[in-house]
């Protein structure tokens, strides 16, 4: 489990940071809390679309679609909170 949230940090620290700062944002959209918060749940959760006990398409599958669900997440937030969160 930590090994998988290390290799997703690394990999979205960037965009991950977008995020949080998007979500601290006074006029940040409630779809954005409710996807993000669906997001965290999948990362922890035991369960998965591909299980982790299957030797590399087991983490693949996190490191493809985490990163696409936070960059479609951050593509659809208005301009001005999109500019504060790369700010």
């Amino acid at each position: 489990m930590l090994k998988r949230l290390t290799l997703l940090w690394a990999l979205l620290r960037g965009d991950a940071r977008q995020l949080w700062f998007a979500l601290r944002h006074p006029k940040a959209p409630a779809w954005l809390k409710l996807g993000t918060a669906l997001l965290v749940l999948y990362v922890l959760s035991p369960i998965d679309l591909v299980p982790d006990v299957l030797p590399v398409v087991g983490l693949v599958d996190d490191l493809v679609l985490v990163p696409l669900a936070i960059r479609w997440m951050l593509k659809r937030l208005p301009p001005d909170i999109q500019s504060a969160a790369r700010r």
